[in-house]
């Protein structure tokens, strides 16, 4: 294999547990050109990965089926000589691509009626490989085989340059290590750490002489925004002030960052920050941060991971009885 191409999924969080499988078809294949089929959000970090040589926009919305518009982005891409693609996502539709630019080797686990679609298909044993990470990763190998442990961890590259820029524009201090705070998960509330406990976290975090910088996209400007006035102005809200290129040069100046289960969660621990990570409706086994400075938080509950958008019961004991006191304990423990 000399080129190949990625259809890369359309979560953030995702896109880099893919890495690992990145870094092992490289491995595999020395020289190896491998570009990118990805939506337009999550080429900043497809860009920063040393393994992916170009990202090609993918121009059809998340759910859109277009098959005329598959069919000829389909013909464009045949024009690049693939050796081989492999599809990320399971359903259907996401597999026609390579199918209609005609690439020989069509890579991915069984779906949504994709035989024919894609011709090497593996079959998933989710006891064997509890974590998504690993299920991508097994897509490098050949069908049938073993999935080669350990896995190699993400990493992002950072541009001090950019870092520069950014701290600039936002009119930042550069000479004061942050203190980062993720409220926001694009999945739903059963994800989400209530704001009244991150604020009351930026108090305690106050007497430190670390700033608290609050970092979210712009749907996450109200949680950012409620934070910040709970906490008295003891964190500031930067939620919406900055693209996704933009949050991972704040994020890896972070002295520590507090997330929940979000794709800016693994953007952290693919910058090596050391992090807490907050977990409710959401599963530590299926997509922990690969991170060896990372801090699982979850109390375990009877009814979690319940992996809804919403609290199915209407309590959502699972994050509100998750105490500040308990986050703060983590941070002492972890907190170089």
């Amino acid at each position: 294999m000399r080129k190949a191409l990625i259809v890369a999924p359309s979560w953030i969080g995702d896109t880099i547990l893919a890495q690992p499988l990145f870094a092992r078809l490289h491995a595999r294949h020395p020289g190896l050109a491998l570009d990118a089929f990805a939506p337009a959000w999550a080429a900043p970090v497809l860009s920063r990965m040393r393994e992916i040589r170009r990202v090609i926009p993918n121009p059809f919305a998340h759910g859109e089926f277009n098959l005329a518009g598959r069919w000829r982005a389909g013909r464009e891409l045949a024009r690049e000589g693939y050796d081989a693609a492999i599809v990320l996502p399971n359903s259907w539709k996401s597999a026609l691509l390579p199918c209609f630019a005609g690439i020989p080797q069509r890579i991915g686990f069984r779906g949504e009626a994709r035989r024919g679609l894609l011709n090497r298909i593996h079959r998933l044993d989710e006891a064997a490989l509890p974590q998504l990470a690993q299920r991508y990763a097994l897509l490098a190998e050949d069908v049938g085989t073993a999935m080669p442990a350990p896995l190699a961890a993400p990493h992002l590259e950072v541009n001090p340059d950019s870092v520069r820029a950014t701290l600039a524009t936002l009119g930042l201090d550069s000479t004061k290590t942050p203190i980062a705070f993720c409220p926001g998960a694009e999945y739903g509330p059963a994800k989400r750490w209530p704001a009244r406990h991150f604020a009351e976290l930026a108090r305690r975090l106050a007497q430190t002489d670390f700033p608290v910088w609050i970092v979210g996209s712009a749907k996450d400007a109200p949680i950012g925004a409620e934070i910040e006035q709970l906490s008295g102005g003891a964190a500031r809200n930067l939620c919406g002030r900055t693209d996704l290129g933009q949050a991972i040069d704040l994020l890896s100046c972070a002295r520590l960052v507090v997330s929940n289960d979000s794709g800016l969660m693994h953007v952290a621990a693919a910058l090596d920050r050391p992090l807490v990570a907050l977990y409710g409706s959401s599963s530590t086994a299926y997509t922990p941060p690969l991170s060896r400075r990372a801090r699982l938080v979850s109390l375990g509950l009877e009814c979690s991971p319940c992996f809804k958008r919403e609290c199915p019961l209407g309590h959502f004991k699972c994050l509100n009885d998750l105490t500040p006191e308990r986050v703060l304990g983590e941070i002492k423990e972890i907190q170089p």
